[in-house]
């Protein structure tokens, strides 16, 4: 096990970057909060399970043992009318909702496989999870911070606000009448006590299709009451880390710390991180303007906002070039330079390993050559010892290989550095871009499971567009497949590809 080093986390919740010391003592709670599963996993979406991915990552590699929870979200989350997202998609495609679910659940695993992340530990989904949500419905009944109005029960906020002081409004930074006045509108908007309430338990309408019994009546839980019972389920009510998107600091994680509190008077989580948000050439996505792509676009150049298309490692790279916390642009200029440093350290590292080490020529002295690359190998650590900083350990790494290239080009003599130091070298190399990054190789032979897994991508977003009778939409991405050598063909068993 590595000795665990000091490590700092920007919290959202203090605005400031705090040294992180967990509950138990080489133990880690962490909740991120996953996918709504009614469509294609958004790329920013994607770029916030990556950033958890590598944070995971880290902290087993400092040798924590971490329980990871990371949720699917197949029911309860509201659209601005008060319909649940995952009905409103199943009768859409026509579908049963369960169909929906299970058709993009596939399809985000087939996607983080994709992108190289390790599985969490847990994967709860919300329909699994209706007993425990009902149980802390009741808790807040019970503890006097919700009411029950015609079969729906709503969180009582001017109520939890002034008995406790400070809490509501936590997560986002927000003053209360700011938080207040962003309130959306929802059905049975008249049932409310205030605006700001928000529904825990929903009764369901004759045309809702996901439903459950309650006390209550018959309906559906809210979006925001399945993340704080699943994660105090597996974590306890209290654990250590809490992540998510920005976009979720209100009203989502704002309400989840105020379901906590209104359930047992205590905090879900001590750490609070948010990523932010992925831009495109400089403006946020909008499907509706035309400045939008999605990761299979990417990956196929099939989209008039790239120039090629980039490998999803090329891509992951690009997404750790800068640091979770800042915002990301992503340009077909960005993404070429970030090809171009991929395929560099990965060269790198190749060159690093094939090395030999030849312990005869050293005599015992450290020169200043072995001062430097260990001063750059604790950079890189020290990178990630301050709130996950990515691009400081690849900053650090590229220094690295100056040194790399120079051993191989012998511009650098091999007495000059001590065999222990270019053993250390290696390892740190190994385990940045492989156990820390998830990196890894992309050559011809080791790239036929992500080619089977993105044309298994294409095909689906593709039969979608024939579903819907998106002609263009399927045309075209048969037509750029065949550009780049690979033959679809449709049969009445659904489409099949082939290299041509």
């Amino acid at each position: 096990m590595n000795e665990i080093r000091a490590l700092k986390l920007y919290n959202t919740l203090s605005g400031k970057k705090e040294t992180f010391k967990s509950i138990v003592p080489g133990h880690v709670g962490m909740y991120v909060c996953g996918p709504t599963v009614y469509y294609d996993a958004h790329l920013g979406n994607c770029r916030t399970f990556v950033s958890f991915d590598v944070i995971y990552r880290y902290l087993l590699h400092l040798g924590y043992k971490v329980r990871y929870v990371r949720n699917i979200t197949d029911v309860g989350h509201l659209t601005d009318d008060g319909e649940d997202r995952m009905a409103k998609g199943a009768k859409i495609a026509q579908l049963e909702p369960m169909e929906v679910a299970q058709k993009f659940t596939v399809g985000f695993h087939e996607m983080m496989r994709v992108f190289n992340t390790l599985p969490p530990s847990i994967e709860p989904r919300a329909t699994g999870h209706i007993p425990e949500q009902i149980e802390m419905v009741q808790s807040i009944l019970d503890r006097g911070y919700a009411y029950e109005r015609n079969g729906s029960v709503y969180f009582d906020v001017p109520k939890f606000v002034n008995e406790n002081p400070g809490v509501y409004g936590s997560v986002s930074g927000r003053v209360l009448e700011d938080l207040y006045a962003e309130t959306r509108e929802l059905k049975n908007q008249d049932e409310k006590n205030h605006p700001a309430d928000f529904a825990i338990w929903m009764k369901a309408r004759p045309q809702d299709l996901m439903v459950w019994k309650s006390p209550w009546s018959v309906g559906f839980p809210g979006w925001h009451l399945e993340c704080s019972a699943m994660s105090t389920k597996y974590l306890g009510k209290t654990f250590d880390i809490h992540g998510g998107g920005n976009d979720l600091k209100f009203p989502h994680h704002e309400n989840e710390v105020a379901q906590n509190h209104g359930s047992c008077g205590c905090s879900p989580a001590n750490y609070w991180l948010h990523t932010n948000m992925l831009l495109l050439n400089g403006k946020k996505m909008s499907k509706s303007d035309g400045n939008f792509i999605t990761a299979a676009e990417l990956f196929s150049g099939d989209s008039p906002l790239v120039s090629k298309g980039y490998s999803p490692m090329a891509v992951k790279f690009f997404m750790l070039m800068a640091h979770y916390r800042s915002t990301l642009d992503i340009t077909d200029d960005a993404l070429l330079a970030a090809e171009k440093g991929f395929r560099k350290l990965m060269e790198t590292h190749k060159l690093l390993q094939n090395m030999p080490v030849d312990p005869r020529n050293f005599d015992g002295s450290e020169t200043d050559t072995d001062r430097a690359i260990l001063s750059l190998i604790e950079n890189a650590y020290q990178g990630m010892d301050d709130d996950f900083n990515t691009a400081v350990a690849i900053a650090a790494l590229n220094e690295l290989g100056g040194y790399v290239n120079k051993l191989a080009n012998q511009q650098l003599s091999h007495s000059e550095v001590a065999p222990w130091v270019l053993e250390r070298l290696k390892t740190v190399f190994k385990t940045f871009i492989h156990d820390i990054f998830g990196l890894k190789e992309e050559d011809a032979n080791e790239d036929n499971g992500t080619l089977e897994g993105l044309m298994e991508l294409l095909l689906d977003i593709r039969a979608q567009a024939r579903q819907q009778k998106d002609w263009a939409t399927s045309d075209k991405i048969r037509d750029a497949l065949a550009v780049v050598g690979i033959q679809v063909k449709d049969g009445k068993e659904g489409a099949t590809w082939s290299k041509t």
